[in-house]
């Protein structure tokens, strides 16, 4: 499994390079929410379709922990290896780069 922080997933997304896919609850969404592709985490599988292959994937959650299971679930059951926890989730995220966006 393959992680990326925060400092590089954000340059990659301006970039163009990777997208962010939002694996969080949709009342958390609701709290606060970055320019992503916003999926749950329990329909991920039935929406595996809707990520991207030729670019990469940063997996993002709260803190990191169910990133990490998603992150596994794509890369062993789905071959989608271009995927990445976000280290340090949404939380990390708005402490580096949002701060104006609630933290919960």
């Amino acid at each position: 499994m393959r992680y990326i922080s925060v400092d590089d997933a954000h340059k990659r997304v301006e970039n163009g390079q990777m997208m962010i896919l939002d694996i969080r609850e949709p009342y958390e969404f609701e709290i606060c929410s970055i320019n992503s592709l916003q999926i749950p985490m329990a329909d991920v599988i039935s929406r595996v379709s809707e990520l991207p292959r030729d670019k990469d994937i940063a997996v993002m959650c709260r803190s990191g922990k169910r990133a990490e299971a998603v992150t596994n679930m794509l890369a062993t059951e789905h071959d989608l290896i271009n995927s990445y926890v976000l280290e340090g989730g949404i939380l990390a995220w708005i402490q580096k780069f949002d701060n104006q966006l609630e933290s919960y």
